[in-house]
């Protein structure tokens, strides 16, 4: 069986959130049972050198938008420790000159032309490599463009003739909107996708609805949100969509790659652990990061850590709203990201008029790692969360994640005081139910035999891809009809 997964970020290569971990996680998995291309854009910032990429002979190819010619040339290297192929497509007007996986700023016109150029580009190059997929595993509304495709401008085509597709929503939210005439830039058959059975939404094109309509399969990345996304709550807008498609609508859990986070040989620790030498590589690590950021190192003081897009879906309002009770709790704070510059301000002035709370603005790879090692508990106050990887990160380093009860949290966490619990839930979206679930959290850290207790449990919670691996290949066997 062959699988052709499209993505805008893949990590290693290029990484702006949680997509990118499961493109380049998942399919070491699936590797064994299948045979995978991914393909994904040559972003500005890919460093070419580092990871052996290199431009596959004669692969220029011109494709003609609107009245718009472009011209593509493919790249190629392995998935790091596996035979997979990553193909980047490099395009210089689109995706060279930016230093980002999504530039800010951008007139969302143009950055619909680099999706959809993108999209029109791995159905070409995938025609030309010979890659006859049995399933296009398409992500989020940046690669939403292919069902569309595949029900459109291919659909007499032989050579994708016996395609399906699966379409994954790693973020509701981001849906892809814009007006009519985008279709027009895409070369779309109007009369086939213009409606409300396709890819119309409120008089406007929705890429993401399209793709839910003709996709085979519609893939949640949690139980819990495939749920929540029914409801008008969380449906953003298309929960009367995804209510009429239930029947194809499937709910996977998440993994990480547990030889990336292992703490055992996470060479950017101080001190490495494992679930037997948890107790002293985590207060090595603790001290290493306190006195790093700038912290009295206190073994009897909790250390909290957010890592996170700062973004309002995060629940950083929750945040501001208790900053005041967050400087007088017995526990000191680190917060690690980026995002909107509100936000930003606020944990930059927390940082510089506070005694307990440090912050990075930014993302640094190796040291959010530091963090999770040396941090005791994980703050996720999530207003809506689809999976959520950071939670499986904290507790596999041994950080008990102090979450709110939603989507993937609610599938991942097992709540204090439950048995085998790993975690603290709370539930209603309020300031001062957080501040309640990080009291009751700071509760436990004096009783360290229940502490240490709960930590075991963390670090022995298996969220590797095993089992979701498996799910997806029932899956792609289900609507292939393939072994």
């Amino acid at each position: 069986m062959k699988i052709l997964f499209a993505a805008a970020e893949v990590a290693p290569f290029s990484k702006a959130g949680g997509l990118a971990d499961v493109v380049g996680s998942l399919p070491k998995e699936l590797e064994k049972d299948t045979e995978i291309a991914i393909f994904t854009p040559l972003h500005g910032f890919i460093d070419k050198e580092k990871f052996g990429i290199k431009e596959l002979e004669n692969s220029e190819m011109w494709l003609t938008f609107g009245y718009s010619p472009q011209k593509f040339n493919l790249y190629t290297t392995k998935l790091p420790a596996t035979d997979i192929n990553v193909f980047f497509i490099k395009n210089d007007w689109y995706f060279t000159p930016f230093k980002e996986v999504y530039p800010k700023y951008l007139d969302p016109r143009y950055e619909h032309e680099r999706y959809i150029s993108f999209s029109l580009a791995v159905m070409e190059y995938a025609k030309a490599l010979n890659f006859r997929a049995d399933v296009i595993h398409a992500n989020d509304w940046h690669t939403a463009m292919l069902p569309l495709y595949l029900h459109s401008n291919y659909k007499f085509d032989d050579f994708w003739s016996k395609t399906k597709s699966v379409f994954e929503i790693h973020n509701l939210a981001y849906q892809g909107i814009w007006f009519e005439d985008v279709l027009d830039f895409a070369n779309m058959r109007k009369d086939i996708v213009y409606n409300q059975w396709g890819c119309e939404h409120y008089n406007r094109v929705n890429w993401m609805k399209g793709a839910i309509n003709y996709a085979d399969r519609v893939v949640a990345v949690s139980p819990t949100y495939s749920r929540e996304i029914l409801s008008s709550e969380y449906g953003e807008n298309m929960d009367y969509t995804l209510r009429g498609i239930q029947n194809k609508l499937r709910g996977i859990l998440n993994g990480i790659d547990y030889t990336v986070f292992d703490p055992s040989k996470d060479k950017a620790l101080v001190e490495n652990y494992d679930i037997n030498t948890f107790e002293e590589g985590k207060e090595a690590n603790k001290k290493a990061i306190c006195e790093y950021f700038g912290l009295k190192y206190n073994p009897e003081r909790p250390l909290i850590a957010l890592i996170s897009r700062l973004v309002g879906q995060k629940g950083i309002d929750l945040i501001r709203d208790m900053q005041w009770e967050l400087q007088n709790l017995n526990a000191d704070f680190i917060f690690l990201g980026s995002g909107d510059k509100d936000y930003e301000n606020l944990f930059i002035w927390l940082s510089n008029n506070t005694s307990n709370i440090r912050t990075y603005v930014g993302y640094d790879g190796k040291l959010a790692n530091q963090i999770y090692a040396g941090s005791d508990f994980f703050l996720m106050p999530s207003k809506f969360e689809p999976c959520g990887l950071s939670q499986l990160i904290a507790m596999r380093y041994g950080s008990l994640p102090i979450v709110r009860a939603t989507g993937g949290l609610e599938d991942t966490i097992t709540g204090y005081p439950l048995d085998n619990s790993n975690g603290f839930k709370f539930w209603s979206y309020n300031g001062w139910d957080m501040l309640n679930a990080i009291k009751c959290a700071l509760y436990v850290y004096t009783d360290k035999y229940v502490f240490n207790a709960m930590r075991k449990s963390a670090l022995s919670t298996d969220f590797s891809w095993k089992r979701s691996a498996k799910e997806y290949l029932n899956m792609y066997r289900e609507i292939t009809g393939l072994k």
